[in-house]
Parts: C-alpha cells; sequence; structure tokens
C-alpha cells in the first residue's frame, strides 16, 4: 500500500476518529476481527551484486529446514525477497519466515545457527546485515508456495496524538476489508499489517504488506484503492488524522514464498 492509499485526502486536514464510525455499513464489514497474534522473522542482507547468483545455492539447504518446520506446525509460512528498488543503504535481499508463537520463530532460528547456513560465504559476503520481528493480528492467504510474486510494502508512522487502538480501527474499518476482496479474486498471494514485535524503531510504526499474484496486481490495488475512495469518502480524511505521512516509506520487492 502505497503514497495513493488515502494520502491525497491529506490535504483536507484531520478528522476525529468517530469519522470511522460514520463509514457505511458494508464498508466497515464489522465481522473483521483480530486474529491470533503471527510473528514474522526477518533477515535483512545487502550483498554485493556479484554474490547474486550465489544465492539460490543458499537457499536450498534453508528451504529443507522450512519446509519441515512448516510441516510439523511449528511455523505457518515463509519466503525470501530481492528488493526491486535499491537504497543506497537499504536491503539487496532478504529471508523471512512466519509462526503463531515466539518458541516457532526461535526454533527455526536455532536450527539455522546449528546447520551453518548463516555463515556460508554469500551471507557472510554480506556488507549490512539486520533483523526484525514484526507481530500481526490482521492477516491472510492462499495456502501454498508461489514465485515470482510481487511484494509492497508500505511503512506510516501513527501521529502522536492517535488512539491507543488506531491500527486495529484502521485494519477493521479500512485495510483489511479492501485487501480480502483483492485476495479473494486472486489479485493477492497474501496479506498482514505488521507493527514490530522488538522494538528496533520508535514505537507507532506500523506496516501495510501485500503480495501481488502478478506485475498487474500493482495496479490491480491502484484501482481498489481509488474505488474505496470514492465509495467511502470519509475512509482518507479519518486515516490522515491517524498517521503522520512525513515519515510514510514504501518497498517492492520480487518474492519466493510458500504459506500453510
Amino acid at each position: 500500500m502505497h503514497r495513493k492509499f488515502w494520502g491525497f485526502f491529506t490535504a483536507l486536514g484531520a478528522m476525529a476518529v468517530g469519522a470511522l464510525s460514520l463509514l457505511p455499513a458494508n464498508a466497515q464489514m464489522s465481522e473483521v476481527k483480530e486474529k491470533p497474534p503471527m510473528y514474522t522473522y526477518v533477515a535483512n542482507w545487502q550483498i554485493p551484486r556479484s554474490q547474486w547468483g550465489e544465492l539460490e545455492k543458499a537457499y536450498a539447504p534453508d528451504q529443507k529446514i522450512l519446509d519441515q518446520a512448516m510441516a510439523d506446525g511449528t511455523i505457518v509460512g515463509y519466503g525470501n525477497d530481492e528488493a526491486l528498488v535499491h537504497e543506497a543503504d537499504g536491503e539487496t535481499h532478504d529471508s523471512f519466515w512466519s509462526a503463531n508463537s515466539m518458541a516457532g520463530l526461535l526454533k527455526v532460528l536455532d536450527q539455522f545457527y546449528k546447520s551453518g547456513t548463516s555463515t556460508s560465504p554469500v551471507y557472510a559476503s554480506a556488507t549490512k546485515h539486520w533483523d526484525n520481528v514484526y507481530v500481526s493480528r490482521y492477516y491472510n492467504w492462499h495456502s501454498g508456495a508461489f514465485k515470482d510474486g510481487y511484494t509492497y510494502v508500505a511503512m506510516y508512522k501513527l501521529k502522536e496524538d492517535a488512539p491507543d487502538h488506531a491500527v486495529s480501527l484502521l485494519s477493521k474499518n479500512l485495510i483489511v476489508p479492501l485487501l480480502e476482496k483483492l485476495l479473494a479474486d486472486g489479485t493477492l498471494h497474501e496479506y498482514e499489517i505488521d507493527t514490530q514485535e522488538l522494538h528496533t524503531q520508535a514505537p507507532g510504526v506500523f506496516f501495510i504488506v501485500y503480495v501481488a499474484s502478478a506485475p498487474e496486481g500493482i495496479d490491480k490495488v491502484d484501482a481498489a484503492i481509488e474505488a474505496s475512495l470514492k465509495a467511502n469518502p470519509l475512509g482518507g480524511p479519518a486515516f490522515s488524522s491517524m498517521v503522520d505521512f512525513s515519515a510514510h516509506r514504501d518497498e517492492l520487492l520480487l518474492t519466493n514464498g510458500a504459506f500453510k
């Protein structure tokens, strides 16, 4: 989800949180509820371009560990990403896995350490490396493996006066209803709304993440956003009343993955 997502309503000024309660009943989708927490471990790597071809070899032993962990229920999904829009100091690649407990994440991490895959030559060549742990209570996916999905990550920061439950309000009333429709029609493989479980950034940051099934999916999301804004004109101002857009950032990645 990117700057277009309710962003061009910012000029209208702040609107009270109560605007969400004025949305049409079909937009509120009262059936949207929090799910059990899903934790995701993301290992970010800045790999020299000369080593990119070696990553496929490094992924092979990792996948055996991840496939077994998903088969026995330790994790619910995993994958790897290649950045398509590169930043001077950002990652070029990452690997991730998700579980319904922190224990599930840490068991897989321990297996990677014990197997030695994390110290393979291609990872040792990284000029930068960092990790993050996220938690989501709003997510969904299509089961099975996929290749060459297009992942859009939009980072937002809440305003200081946003309510404590702002992410939940926005998820239930605005974000999840839109993404569920796109998941149902096959435009998306998966989506999630994340916050950091371990705060390596200041609290108040949240992430809207979706994986499009094909490049055309990015355009379909744009079109769905436009339609949502027209159908629910109070949604944009409500979003803008809680979010500081000066901190907004996006990522675009190519993803291979699997979900249970």
